[in-house]
């Protein structure tokens, strides 16, 4: 490196430290921090139930069951192509969509 491209790499590095410096905020925790996660967990535990229970696990059931039955599909095949059927793949995903469709019956109580 010559230097010219040293003294340009140390600029931008000096630059971007000097910048980074001025722009971050200090930020104290004032009081009690659990407490306040708490509240705020407890005000807001219905809402969060509800959009996770009937908009998060259906979007990756739905996901999970299509990536299963493609997976399926490929493999089978795969079993005309090669006289093998990989099963590892789709046994995966068959116990990850199991275990997404029954998670709303178990999952607040771990929490």
């Amino acid at each position: 490196m010559n230097n010219k491209k040293l003294f340009r790499v140390l600029l931008c590095v000096l630059v971007v430290t000097i910048t980074t410096a001025c722009l971050s905020i200090t930020v104290f925790a004032a009081g009690d921090v659990a407490s306040a996660i708490e509240g705020t967990w407890n005000a807001a535990q219905a809402q969060i139930k509800t959009v996770v229970n009937n908009v998060v696990f259906p979007v990756v059931d739905m996901i999970l069951a299509i990536l299963f039955f493609v997976k399926v599909g490929t493999s089978y095949f795969e079993y005309r192509k090669h006289g093998q059927f990989e099963i590892t793949a789709p046994a995966i995903l068959f116990a990850c969509l199991i275990f997404t469709l029954t998670a709303p019956l178990y999952i607040w109580s771990i929490l």
